[in-house]
């Protein structure tokens, strides 16, 4: 073991809980639960994996106390009946087998629970959360101890089932959070009103759950330790209010931030610095005797390693990292720290998909929530693979299949790896992204993949090698459009902004196309003192996005002063700007000195008609097959390597 790391791998305690490190797999939903809630085999060797991986507590995401109200999600798993305690016996039993402990999340989503149709939540008053838009019923009396009882007996259900400790989800706004905040609590009854009179119910649900459960059995309460919002909960109110929860039997508090109006914090997306919330746990660990874990961002061991050396929490949680590799822990212990797969904070595999009801997945690991199916399988014959192009779909291909065994060689007509991907990380925020390529370049060469850069294949190139496999990751291109002036010398491509073929400051620009790429490079050519302005034929920009990281983007675009032209189709491209239609097709000129397009992205394959008859097996990946994200890429990738 490195002694880099040596506090990271001290044995840490949870009240009576021993646990084998200070490595915590924060919950995340991912929407493998069955259509009634109950566990599935999906869902085990999901959680199987984080647990050989070596973390020393795996906690179970947001699991329904009242099923079906209070949803976290469109496919949450329960545990409101006994009937679902069988499903858990098993996952408990799974992640125990690799030496982990093992925790259930209990949740309520309150004001922002996902509905069914006729369905309407429920709150402590009758406030809407401005995202989920939707009216909540305020709780009578009896429905509120009722809730506490359901809380109690789903946590005695999760001792039941053989878990080692339950959290009680007080945080991100969700039930409890609401009757915590001012923001969300207007009662005047002995639920609301004051400070003590908010902490009624999260304090009966504590009490009741001691109860039930015993004095051995560790109760973890998560708290959003400031919402950021205003009239919310302070750090200053969480301090008390953490005081509040060890008085009354917690073993820990689990420290975390916001609610879903300031989701940007809750789920960051990439711009954010890594371990920026670790001052919250800071601050409560002052305060109280009990440990502390601290999440968000925690994304390298050597940050962990600090974060527990110098005090400021007894345990770190991983979240998305643990979805983005399973095996964090184990390399980190292994002091193989170049081999660790980064979580990106891209937010499009793991919270965009749950958000559109939808399994969790991840944009650099293909094999998330896929453990058995995506396993590597072992390769019945050795083949000479060839690959075509280094970006991210190609580079994955290649890795898979060293990894398996194959003789694998990797063109790339440019002098350097990571295609799109070098585009991708020059906007404000995006350098993340350089973490993948930086990934998948390292472990090609430790594979040792045959990297050739500068030649373009041609189909003599292909013949003279004799490939059993081509896999063709040849990418894309701007899309240019047919209009009149397109090929005006006041015309430029995103992509020739972002990969500095042209440098544009202090100018009039406007950026033709709203998607991501569009709304990024606006903003990167802001930053060079442009005055920007971006069109969009669509009634909203960004909509290619996670809902999350556009809320972000666009809080950054107005804070840029980018100007916003919705419902108008660009119509031609003069020396003094573009005409315009709208959909009353009347037409407007806009005026700028520089015009960036931002249309798409048309697949690059020429080859594939060229050499299909002169190869034995000939694979298209990627956006040359069809232009998608970075996820599409590592998937097409794996899948196509994971075959051959």
């Amino acid at each position: 073991m490195s002694k880099s790391f040596e506090k990271l791998f001290e044995p840490g305690q949870i009240g009576k809980m021993k646990l084998k490190n200070r490595i915590v797999m924060a919950p995340m939903v991912v929407n493998y639960a069955g259509l009634n809630g109950e566990v599935t085999d999906r869902m085990i060797n999901y959680y199987a994996e984080r647990a050989k991986g070596g973390a020393g507590l795996i906690i179970i995401e947001a699991t329904e106390v009242d099923y079906p109200n209070g949803l976290a999600t469109a496919i949450p798993p329960t545990i409101h009946q006994d009937r679902y305690i069988a499903g858990f016996s098993k996952l408990a039993e799974a992640i125990h087998m690799y030496g982990a402990k093992a925790a259930v999340q209990l949740h309520h989503g309150g004001r922002q629970a996902f509905t069914m149709e006729g369905q309407q939540p429920v709150a402590p008053s009758p406030i809407p959360c401005k995202v989920k838009q939707q009216q909540p019923r305020e709780l009578t009396i009896e429905e509120i101890h009722d809730l506490v009882e359901k809380f109690a007996k789903a946590a005695l259900r999760v001792k039941r089932a053989g878990f080692d400790a339950v959290e009680i989800h007080g945080a991100h706004g969700y039930i409890i959070t609401q009757f915590m905040c001012p923001y969300t609590n207007k009662r005047v009854d002995m639920y609301g009103g004051t400070f003590e009179r908010r902490m009624r119910f999260p304090l009966e649900i504590v009490q009741r759950t001691r109860e039930l459960v015993g004095d051995d059995f560790p109760i973890i309460f998560r708290i959003s330790a400031d919402t950021f919002v205003e009239g919310g909960l302070t750090l200053e109110d969480s301090k008390r209010i953490a005081k509040m929860l060890e008085e009354a039997g917690v073993d820990a508090i689990h420290v975390t931030a916001a609610i879903y109006e300031t989701i940007p914090k809750l789920i960051e997306p990439m711009r954010y610095p890594e371990g920026w919330k670790v001052y919250l746990a800071e601050e409560i660990k002052k305060v109280v005797n009990i440990p502390v874990i601290t999440v968000g961002q925690i994304r390298t061991p050597e940050l962990a390693e600090r974060i527990i050396a110098e005090g400021k929490a007894d345990f770190v949680a991983l979240g998305r990292q643990l979805i983005a590799d399973a095996y964090w822990p184990q390399k980190a212990r292994e002091n193989r720290v170049d081999d660790i797969r980064r979580c990106i904070s891209c937010n499009v595999g793991c919270v965009g998909r749950i958000f559109e009801c939808l399994p969790a997945a991840c944009t650099v690991n293909a094999q998330a929530g896929r453990e058995k199916e995506f396993e590597i399988k072992p390769i019945e014959r050795k083949k000479n693979v060839m690959i075509i192009g280094g970006g991210p779909a190609g580079m994955e291909a290649a890795r898979v299949a060293a990894l398996r065994g194959h003789n694998v060689t990797l063109y790339e007509k440019s002098e350097t790896l990571g295609g799109q991907l070098n585009i991708a990380s020059i906007p404000p925020g995006k350098d993340k992204i350089n973490w993948y390529k930086e990934y998948l370049i390292g472990q090609i060469n430790k594979l040792g993949v045959k990297v050739k850069l500068g030649i373009e294949v041609t189909p003599e190139v292909v013949e003279k090698e004799k490939p059993d496999v081509v896999i063709l990751a040849t990418g894309g291109q701007p899309l240019i459009p047919d209009i009149p002036g397109v090929d005006g010398d006041n015309v430029v491509t995103a992509w020739d902004v972002l990969n500095g073929k042209v440098n544009i400051a202090n100018k009039k620009v406007i950026v033709a196309g709203g998607g991501m790429v569009g709304c990024e490079t606006a903003l990167y050519l802001a930053e060079k003192g442009n005055e920007v302005t971006i069109v969009e034929m669509l009634d909203e920009i960004a909509p290619d996005m996670d809902f999350i990281s556009r809320m972000d983007l666009l809080e950054e675009i107005g804070k840029a002063n980018i100007s916003v032209r919705t419902k108008l189709r660009v119509d031609s491209i003069t020396k003094d700007g573009i005409i315009v239609m709208d959909k009353k097709q009347r037409r407007q000129s806009i005026k700028a000195d520089i015009v960036v397009l931002s249309l798409g992205v048309i697949p690059v394959n020429k080859l594939e008609s060229m050499i299909r008859n002169k190869v034995p097996e000939l694979y298209v990946i990627g956006d040359g097959k069809q232009p998608g994200k970075i996820i599409d890429a590592t998937y097409d990738g794996y899948l196509v390597a994971n075959m051959i």
